[in-house]
């Protein structure tokens, strides 16, 4: 099959080959899939820069799409055929989905609803259910005013649009022109330059002094340093999936405890099975209602993934990165 690997961390043009490797055989409770999309996220862009590989080559990628084509034992044969979307493909595994087949346990194949195309399902992994999960940690949301950094991004729009959905009031950060455009395009009803303007500042001015009722984060280490300025209210609660420096981040401890603050961390990849069915379900019925959107921002060949690699890292492009296969 043509697949695409890494042997070593580096930049995408001198780490990254295109050629042929063995097609899978599905065994004991998995199934093989056809891939038609990869999805590139951020996380893809990371390992392959600088996490250690567990293998002697790497096929990239946790998220995609595809039909499922053969089926190991323990698996019912009516699966072939299935269209469907992937999860944790290369999650502490060294085969994701940039390739022609992929063989994985039959739980991280999930049917895809019919009317939903390929391109859209290589966004759900990642993207759909991170924000499905901090949404649902942030509790109900119906009348709260809600701060969702990075709105603009993949994650963040997804954020954006369930918190709408829900009744909440979101206010949105994001840098560029195109992705505070986006951030509005979700629902958000106001979204802060956080380049040029004082976040905090606009918090205060945006609630009448009061701050927000929850912070959905994806960059902590940017965050914790504006707690201190009472973007949060009292007992509000900060919901985190990502940082940018991951390492330590000073929090004020006095903020948190004498405003009876939360914070909760959680990342997508190992949430508990309760939680992911949860939200696969809750991604289904939106799914069917037609109320989620995900924005395809540039599809590439396989050829082509060190480009795509590049767009996703650089992030000139609004929107998801999908490789076609």
């Amino acid at each position: 099959m043509k697949a695409a690997w890494y042997r070593r961390n580096g930049l995408a043009q001198d780490v990254l080959e295109v050629g042929e490797l063995p097609t899978p055989q599905p065994a004991a409770g998995e199934v093989r899939v056809r891939m038609h999309t990869s999805g590139v996220n951020p996380s893809d862009v990371k390992s392959r820069l600088k996490r250690p590989l567990n293998a002697a080559l790497v096929v990239p990628h946790s998220d995609g799409a595809g039909v499922i084509d053969a089926v190991g034992s323990g698996v019912p044969t009516e699966r072939i055929g299935q269209r469907v979307w992937l999860w944790n493909a290369q999650w502490q595994r060294s085969m994701g989905t940039a390739c022609e087949h992929v063989a994985l346990p039959a739980a991280q194949a999930v049917p895809l609803p019919d009317g939903i195309g390929f391109d859209e399902a290589a966004c759900f992994g990642i993207p759909a259910l991170t924000a499905l999960q901090a949404v649902h940690l942030a509790g109900p949301l119906a009348g709260q005013t809600v701060l969702v950094t990075g709105a603009g991004n993949a994650v963040g729009h997804c954020v954006t649009q369930l918190a709408v959905l829900q009744g909440a009031r979101v206010i949105g950060t994001a840098g560029s022109p195109e992705r505070q455009r986006h951030a509005r395009d979700a629902g958000a009803a106001h979204v802060i330059d956080y380049r040029n303007e004082a976040v905090a500042a606009r918090v205060h001015e945006l609630t009448q002094g009061h701050g927000v009722n929850v912070v959905i984060d994806m960059d902590f280490s940017s965050t914790a340093a504006l707690l201190p300025h009472g973007i949060l209210k009292p007992h509000g609660q900060v919901v985190c999936y990502g940082s940018n420096l991951p390492g330590e981040v000073t929090v004020d401890f006095r903020t948190l405890l004498f405003n009876s603050l939360r914070l909760t961390f959680f990342i997508v990849y190992e949430l508990l099975p309760a939680d992911r069915e949860r939200a696969i379900a809750d991604l289904d019925a939106l799914l069917r209602s037609g109320q989620l959107r995900h924005t395809v921002a540039q599809t590439f060949a396989l050829d082509d993934i060190a480009s795509a690699h590049e767009a996703v890292e650089t992030g000139r492009v609004v929107g998801n990165v999908v490789i076609r296969l």
